[in-house]
């Protein structure tokens, strides 16, 4: 489990919408993700990760899109 010591905002429309349509994670998998990442106040991409739903390559991709955003 990964804690931070202040509460993670709500993941951005964007990067959903880029993990949906550009990795081709499921809906399901996505509100799996965003519910966990606030119970555990983690960012959206490491708990995705911890659950198996991204490889370590696609969590690359997702923090190189993150920082040309």
């Amino acid at each position: 489990m990964v804690i931070t010591t202040s509460p993670q905002p709500v993941p951005p429309s964007a990067l959903v919408d880029y993990l949906r349509r550009d990795i081709g994670l499921s809906d399901d998998a996505l509100a799996l993700g965003v519910r966990q990442s606030v119970q555990e106040q983690a960012p959206l991409p490491v708990t995705l990760w911890r659950f198996g739903l991204l490889s370590l390559g696609q969590l690359d991709q997702v923090y190189d899109w993150q920082e040309r955003q």
